[in-house]
């Protein structure tokens, strides 16, 4: 195979695609803002991480070794806010929701982070930066609150775009008097009552929402690292701050890449909690594969706005029962010869369509990764399977068996690439298909072999308008029939669209 493209990404710092040079030959080093661990995790998160962790993927296919740094933030007012509602301690319920958290990861294939470190346990770290930024005359003390001064930060607004006096006072929170700027932001708040806290210099409280990325990314990465991403809503404040008050603590602090996904849409509008208008992750794999969300959220590219829709997450299942479904029929097709030596050369067509889809592949994902033009990719390589598939079942010639499994190596290479090859077995990935189309048609597996045979006697009967009705409406709640010579089966509604 040659050599991929060399990897561009976006730059929000200097808005344009640029090279990626890592810091270090052969390392990478990566921090990701997490999640506030207040309750359970949105589409929009999922947006996020999944975009992040085909980014990990493919930099680790590059052959980089990647130190991937992925927070949560378990000491935050809507924490407290929600702990305080439900009478619980704010680190045990963040602490139970940065589990749920790792649970819906898991089912979305996204690899874990080398660290995932957590506010309540950087309190040092912290303390300690805040000390240097004090130190170094940006910030001052009020009654115990440290406030950062954006007046001695002379870059302020260079990731946004923004300026200082675009900033009008109290638009994001309410006036605090006490500042020498309106746009100045809090690194450390004192102790306020049924609130958690830690001894500082400056007495008890706790640190700000901004300060904590700064610190974790420091400890984990040191001051100056390659990527630094989140969502677009991050831009400004979080990493606008974030940026000016580690300049604060060390002059040489910077970032090479700042990356950053769009949002999640319903309806063309932002989806997110405040508007009351999102979809827990759970929501949606309840009634669709985790991997089908995924493949939902990598048809469009990650710095490009997602519209939610149940007829995209549709395709995106049918799209998916038709990976795993040819996969499976090589499977079975190949399971006798599996044990054969195979002394023969790739055909040359399978061969250059091998490599046209490798390269393809990593076109697309050398550039910005345009997982949606590589998802699409599949398909050339899937219809040569079951190409292929249809001359075994005539013919087993050597050659044939030798093509199908360098097929099936190719595509399952891929999809690993992309998050989108499971743990279990190909068998189980269609069963777990399977059951999500029940969910979503409200039938049993029961009701519908009722059907099924109610249409088997209509069609002896000839009563063909019976059976028509029959398959219809099983169409129209998403099952689709196969009549087979050993019978009527069914599947999940699938095309390759």
């Amino acid at each position: 195979m040659e050599k991929p493209p060399q990897l561009q990404i976006y730059n929000t710092m200097t808005k344009q695609k640029e090279i990626f040079v890592p810091k270090v030959p052969g390392k990478v080093s990566m921090y990701v803002c997490g999640v506030t661990a207040y309750d359970l995790s949105h589409i929009g998160h999922a947006r996020a991480y999944v975009a992040f962790d085909v980014l990990h993927r493919y930099l680790k296919y590059l052959g980089y070794d990647v130190t991937y740094v992925r927070n949560f933030t378990d000491v935050d007012d809507k924490i407290i806010r929600r702990a305080n509602e439900l009478k619980e301690d704010p680190i045990s319920l963040s602490s139970r929701y940065c589990k749920e958290f790792l649970d819906d990861m898991t089912d979305l294939q996204c690899s874990p982070p080398t660290h995932e470190p957590r506010v309540s346990d950087h309190m040092n770290q912290i303390i300690d930066m805040i000390s240097k930024i004090i130190d170094n005359g940006c910030a001052y003390d009020v009654n115990g609150d440290v406030f950062f001064s954006v007046d001695k930060s002379p870059n302020y607004g260079c990731l946004s775009g923004r300026q200082l006096s675009d900033n009008r006072a109290g638009e994001r929170v309410d006036i605090d008097t006490r500042k020498r700027n309106p746009a100045d932001f809090a690194l450390w708040k004192s102790a306020k009552p049924d609130e958690p806290f830690w001894n500082s210099p400056w007495g008890d409280g706790r640190p700000g929402w901004h300060i904590e990325c700064s610190a974790m990314s420091a400890h984990y990465l040191g001051q100056s690292f390659d990527i630094h991403g989140g969502g677009m809503d991050l831009i400004f404040p979080h990493h606008e701050n974030e940026i000016a008050q580690s300049h604060a603590a060390c002059a040489e602090s910077k970032v090479s890449y700042w990356m950053h996904n769009g949002f999640v849409n319903a309806n063309n509008e932002k989806m997110s909690k405040s508007l009351g208008n999102f979809f827990t992750i759970r929501q949606i794999t309840s009634l669709y594969h985790p991997f089908a969300l995924r493949i939902f959220l990598m048809r469009t590219h990650y710095r490009s706005p997602v519209n939610y829709s149940n007829k995209d997450l549709e395709i995106a299942s049918q799209r998916l029962f038709y990976m795993y479904k040819t996969l499976h029929d090589c499977e079975v097709a190949l399971s006798p010869f599996r044990e054969a030596s195979l002394e023969v050369k790739i055909p040359a067509g399978v061969q250059e369509l091998i490599k046209k889809f490798r390269s393809k592949i990593e076109t697309s994902m050398s550039d910005d990764l345009h997982t949606n033009t590589a998802v699409d990719d599949f398909l050339e390589p899937l219809k040569s399977i079951n190409s292929n598939l249809s001359k075994f079942k005539k013919q087993q010639q050597k050659p044939m068996i030798r093509a199908l499994t360098i097929l099936e190596k190719e595509v399952k290479d891929v999809m690993s690439i992309l998050g989108l090859l499971s743990s279990s077995s190909v068998s189980e990935v269609l069963q777990q298909l399977k059951d999500k189309a029940l969910s979503r048609s409200g039938l049993t597996e029961e009701q519908v072999m009722q059907s099924i045979a109610e249409r088997t006697v209509a069609r002896q009967n000839k009563d063909y308008a019976t059976s028509d009705k029959i398959r219809e409406e099983l169409e129209a709640v998403g099952l689709s029939l196969l009549d087979e010579p050993s019978g009527t089966t069914w599947i999940p509604k699938s095309n390759t669209e």
